[in-house]
């Protein structure tokens, strides 16, 4: 069987998604589509709308055959980063091709990875701007292209990782189809992500721009999962914990730790503390991610242990991606894993156990601990 891999958050899953993974199916005449995706918190570090499961449910009644988490430790990370555990995980689960949105999928990603080379490490010694527009500034000079649209930068990340680690992938990078990735209004069926969670914290009509399945999660959400309900857990760690200690967790660096400490002390409000940390060295997404290393205590040395040590995760898949697995069981080189025991959950998954036990600030329903996966009965051969 032939497969062909997409990354994604599905936060949540809307039209715009379903119509990707027509597109990569008709574009590549795979057999199978697997989907890498993010568990219950996003790469800019924000938890998401629906949980992992609920998420894999509705990618599953919409044409994926097979749903594989991507760990904690390589989903909340810079663009590149996100890029590169993807990619691994895909190539390991043996897919030919991998399909993603670009705003720009005519622009030679290949060329603007080589061109990164020529870069020298002074252009990133301005402490008063993001490295994200050092590097755009760098790359402008280079090529004449600005990577500044979110689809973009991790289309560069993707190319950048399939060649620097060699991996026997075909990338296909396609339009977007509809709205803009920020856009926060559904003008019709195809709306951003964005648009529909938007819609739902100001409890507006999203009928239209998701699948039945989506909708009837949504339509149950008591309490929409955001950093002001994490925040209380968040300031007590700050104010709890040693400066020393602090210093330890994963992205923590230039004294961050003491501003965040101090915000905490005398903010009791989320907004109000992410207006005392915020500076131009730092975008939003960076310090969302550094507050949930810190709610989830974890450390630089922790989390490059778990780097090192990547599996997969199943957290679901119908008839034709059961039978996807049992093609590939004997192959595949990372522990394929379908349902976590206590000793996972104290091992190689106790970062995503963690995640998931935080994440049940929103939802009774137990993450990670003997869950089994999402099994979709019916689709059609």
């Amino acid at each position: 069987m032939r497969a062909v891999g997409l990354v994604t958050e599905y936060n949540p899953f809307h039209n715009g998604h379903r119509y990707h993974l027509e597109q990569a199916k008709r574009l590549t005449a795979a057999d199978a589509v697997v989907a890498v995706m993010s568990g219950n918190f996003t790469q800019r570090g924000e938890p998401t709308l629906l949980d992992k499961w609920q998420r894999t449910q509705a990618a599953l009644e919409n044409g994926v055959d097979l749903v594989v988490e991507l760990p904690i430790f390589m989903a909340v990370q810079p663009a590149h980063r996100f890029a590169a555990g993807a990619l691994e995980l895909l190539a390991s689960l043996g897919v030919d091709d991998v399909v993603f949105g670009a705003e720009h999928p005519e622009w030679n990603f290949g060329q603007l990875v080589a061109a990164e080379q020529d870069f020298s490490a002074s252009s990133f010694s301005r402490f008063n701007a993001t490295y994200a527009t050092q590097f755009n500034e760098q790359l402008q000079k280079q090529t004449g292209v600005s990577l500044i649209d979110p689809n973009d930068i991790l289309a560069f990340g993707y190319y950048k990782a399939q060649i620097k680690e060699n991996l026997p992938l075909r990338l296909h990078p396609i339009k977007r189809r509809g709205s803009q990735y920020h856009d926060e209004q559904i003008n019709g069926k195809i709306a951003s992500a964005s648009a529909v969670r938007q819609a739902v914290l100001e409890q507006d009509d999203f009928s239209q721009a998701v699948p039945a399945a989506t909708a009837r999660y949504l339509q149950q959400i008591q309490q929409v999962p955001d950093w002001n309900a994490l925040y209380p857990m968040l300031r007590n760690q700050l104010i709890q914990t040693p400066v020393a200690q602090l210093a330890q967790i994963y992205q923590m660096a230039e004294g961050l730790e003491y501003r965040m400490k101090d915000a905490a002390q005398r903010n009791l409000t989320f907004a109000g503390f992410m207006k005392s940390v915020k500076t131009k060295r730092y975008t939003y997404a960076h310090l969302l991610r550094v507050y949930l290393y810190t709610v989830l205590q974890i450390t630089d040395s922790q989390l490059n242990e778990h780097l090192s040590q990547p599996y997969l995760h199943v957290l679901g898949f119908n008839k034709r991606g059961r039978k996807y697995l049992h093609t590939i069981k004997k192959t595949v080189a990372l522990p394929l894993l379908t349902k976590i025991d206590q000793d996972l959950r104290d091992g190689l998954l106790n970062l995503d156990y963690r995640a998931g036990k935080l994440y049940q600030t929103f939802t009774p329903v137990e993450q990670d601990l003997k869950h089994a996966p999402v099994i979709v009965k019916g689709v059609k051969e």
